[in-house]
């Protein structure tokens, strides 16, 4: 086998698929069955649709033309200039790119990783050899604290929560509507499918979040749920570096600053690609300089945008300076639309032992 993709959800299978189209023999483990929820934004930034769209894959849902800041009476929109993003179910995404990496002969097995080492001619998991490894298997992958490449997170964790509303959308924008301890990101994802997202600091019930939204309350009042809600966090995971002798580390795995920007699926379409390209090319070293040009205006963005809204009187001033310099709000919704990466960018260790999939990997 000349790669091992350990993680099934899009970063991995996007990986998988690039990988099998470059002439690799690959095969993703993924230790849960079927199609995989999770809480996720379910907004695709044109950059993304873009990347899905080269890869074959055309998810339906709605159509997103842009974004809109709301606090109160106050909103400010700004348009997608390089065509419409995608307001998608998770699950829909996730079912499409299973089915085209199986249309593309690549094995999906479901198989949790649990003994990791490598020499210098390739990597045995669990007693199956692969030319290289690509770990993409998520936010607190357990892969990247094998490698010892975690790092500690020196700002307060943030929490996401989401929960999908039977209604039909209002908007063909992402509505990122401002309270003072949380942000809450509305995303039509079907004509009778909205989805709200809730990212902060603070830890309580969903419910309690929306108290914060009066104006968003009230328009979802008397809605359906449509599903649980579901949470996912810290968000900000830091990684050293993204790869390890003959491993790399893909999406959220590789490191991960916030959702505050929503690029998360961009970012992990670009780096599939770039990690394939490191490893038909032989020169490792080279997904390392490219993650770092492919994340460099996400991590930018997402930092700016965190340190301004740390502070409660910075916060409530977002959106009525995005009001009175309309300019500066478009700009930076062009450079969150548009192709990920600077200027179009898209592109023999010791053993570790997990023990169980719910504890850390220790070092042998």
């Amino acid at each position: 086998m000349d790669l091992l993709v350990v993680g099934g959800g899009p970063a991995g299978l996007a990986t998988a698929l690039h990988a099998a189209r470059a002439g690799l023999d690959v095969t993703v483990w993924e230790q849960r069955a079927g199609i995989v929820d999770k809480a996720c934004g379910e907004g695709l930034m044109p950059g993304a649709v873009a990347a899905l769209a080269a890869l074959d894959v055309h998810p339906p849902g709605r159509d997103l033309r842009g974004i809109r800041y709301v606090a109160g009476p106050r909103r400010v929109d700004a348009g997608f200039g390089a065509g419409p993003g995608r307001g998608v179910r998770r699950t829909t995404l996730h079912a499409l790119l299973r089915e085209a990496v199986l249309a593309a002969g690549v094995r999906v097995d479901q198989r949790t990783a649990r003994h990791v080492e490598q020499d210098q001619d390739g990597v045995v998991v669990d007693g199956i050899r692969a030319g290289h490894l690509v770990a993409a298997d998520g936010l607190h992958s357990p892969i990247r604290r094998a490698l010892g490449l975690n790092r500690p997170r020196r700002s307060p964790p943030r929490h996401g929560l989401r929960r999908h509303y039977a209604l039909a959308p209002w908007s063909d924008h992402v509505e990122v509507h401002w309270a003072r301890e949380a942000e809450a990101y509305v995303t039509p994802v079907a004509d009778d499918l909205v989805g709200v997202a809730v990212l902060t600091t603070a830890r309580r019930p969903f419910d309690d979040h929306l108290a914060a939204f009066p104006e968003l309350r009230e328009r979802l009042a008397g809605a359906g749920l449509a599903g649980p809600v579901r949470g996912a966090g810290p968000l900000r995971q830091v990684a050293s570096a993204r790869t390890a002798g003959r491993v790399l580390l893909v999406g959220d795995a590789a490191g991960y600053v916030d959702a505050l920007i929503g690029e998360g699926i961009a970012l992990a379409l670009a780096q599939a690609p770039a990690a394939v390209r490191a490893i038909t090319s032989g020169d490792l070293a080279a997904y390392e300089r490219d993650w770092r040009r492919l994340t460099r205006r996400y991590r930018w963005l997402t930092h700016a945008l965190l340190g301004a809204t740390r502070k409660p009187p910075l916060r409530a001033a977002l959106v009525p300076v995005a009001q009175r310099l309309p300019w500066l709000f478009s700009a930076t919704v062009a450079l969150l639309a548009g192709p990920v990466g600077p200027r179009g960018v898209t592109h023999g260790g010791p053993a570790r032992h997990l023990d169980s999939p719910h504890q850390g990997w220790h070092r042998k």
